[in-house]
């Protein structure tokens, strides 16, 4: 650590340490994860893994120095962070990271459950080509219309039932919860509350973006550490298959409960219907 001429020293000799997270994006698979985590590191007090390192649903028993070493180096002031989606739908995943350190900062970036399933569904499909259609794997009985809630790009959209578990941990102040539509609408007005929330200076600011038509995302004039503009890669922003407007309709009146019951549990309304 140090200021000064000592802080450019121990940037130029790589040295600074390891330290467990203080912030995790601990969710939603398809929410945004990704473009979360690529805007923030272009701040200069952020120091981020880039793989998901699934450490507290997959990698548990590796225990915390293995967790750890996986950091990049950081000096005195900056943050370390992760993404892994999956944490937020991990059962075992509130009590694992509270055992860790209960003042974790925890970020959710949610995107409407509909659109989200569809994507989810959208990024299989992409790997899997023969698998069901998105109809039939939504349904129990399509006869009676039951809505299989066991088929994970379904169960992950609930989320008032997920929040409840982590509530169990955490209190609601140390979850910050990121609108997926608004990372895409507004990148920069985002970007401010997590920057505050982290308890960092608003650095990152519209400046920093342009949108780009083709992709329909916003992207970064320029990288972490590059002087190119940087857009998410292939994987990112897939077209999605049309969808029986039928099956779209009776998913939206499913999720409509659980989304009212989310925006009260959160103190905000996310504008999914």
């Amino acid at each position: 650590g140090g200021g000064g001429t000592a802080g450019t020293l121990t940037l130029l000799l790589g040295e600074g340490s390891k330290r467990l997270p203080q912030a995790i994006i601990i969710g939603v698979k398809k929410g945004g994860t990704r473009a979360l985590l690529e805007f923030l590191r272009v701040h200069p007090d952020v120091r981020a893994v880039g793989a998901e390192p699934h450490f507290f649903d997959r990698n548990y028993e590796r225990g915390l120095a293995w967790y750890r070493d996986l950091m990049p180096r950081t000096l005195e002031g900056q943050i370390t962070m992760e993404k892994t989606p999956s944490y937020f739908v991990t059962k075992e995943a509130p009590a694992r990271i509270s055992s860790m350190s209960k003042g974790t900062k925890l970020i959710v970036v949610v995107r409407d459950p509909v659109t989200r399933a569809i994507s989810d569904y959208t990024q299989t499909l992409s790997k899997k080509p023969d698998i069901p259609t998105f109809e039939s794997l939504t349904f129990k009985n399509r006869t009676t219309g039951l809505i299989d809630t066991s088929w994970s790009a379904i169960q992950i959209g609930i989320y008032a039932k997920h929040l409840e578990n982590w509530l169990l941990y955490f209190p609601i102040g140390q979850i910050l919860f990121v609108s997926g539509e608004r990372l895409i609408s507004d990148p920069a007005g985002e970007l401010g509350r997590v920057q505050d929330f982290l308890g960092l200076k608003r650095i990152i600011t519209d400046k920093h973006f342009y949108f780009n038509k083709t992709k329909g995302f916003p992207c970064l004039k320029k990288a972490e550490g590059s002087s190119k503009p940087h857009c998410l890669g292939k994987t990112k922003g897939r077209t999605h298959p049309d969808i029986d407007q039928e099956v779209v309709q009776r998913l939206r009146d499913f999720y409509r409960p659980f989304n009212m019951k989310f925006y009260q549990m959160t103190g905000q309304d996310f504008g999914w219907d």
